[in-house]
């Protein structure tokens, strides 16, 4: 691979990496509170928790498809920079956690969430539901972390 295409494909790889991380924030941080909070900013109770877990799903059902475009290009780039002898430790560790935790929100809790959803509102109350929402959120969070470090680890050596 030429040096030029390697460094488009590095900018495109950040850039990447970064959307990714701003839509799983921008989802987490904005939209989940706005939607699961939303008789407050309208005044009245429109939607059900269950209704409003049903559009929030979505969201992230969406999300999937971005995390999992993100997790085939991060395969593809770290194993050509590990075969040219450019990866370390670190960045074996953050791809590591990048690759399983996103397949694991992409093909596990997702998948998960929706079959219990479509149960009924009943299933979403059990303990069940409740340690798979939880378990799905300590996961995006690595997930998060883990793509953050990626990041900077690859701007740090780009900038080079």
């Amino acid at each position: 691979m030429t040096k030029k295409i390697f460094r488009i494909m590095t900018i495109a790889y950040i850039i990447t990496l970064g959307v990714t991380l701003g839509a799983g924030l921008l989802a987490g941080i904005v939209v989940a509170p706005t939607i699961f909070n939303s008789e407050l900013l309208l005044g009245t109770e429109l939607l059900s928790r269950f209704q409003e877990g049903l559009l929030m799903t979505q969201v992230f059902e969406r999300l999937a498809y971005l995390v999992n475009f993100m997790v085939l290009f991060v395969i593809i780039y770290e194993v050509i920079k590990w075969k040219s002898f450019e990866s370390d430790r670190w960045t074996s560790l953050a791809t590591f956690l990048v690759v399983a935790t996103g397949l694991m929100f992409s093909s596990y809790y997702i998948p998960d969430i929706l079959q219990m959803q479509s149960v009924g509102e009943a299933m979403t109350q059990t303990p069940a539901f409740e340690n798979t929402h939880k378990g799905s959120e300590v996961n995006f969070k690595i997930f998060s972390f883990a793509s953050l470090a990626l990041l900077i680890l690859n701007l740090k050596k780009a900038l080079r």
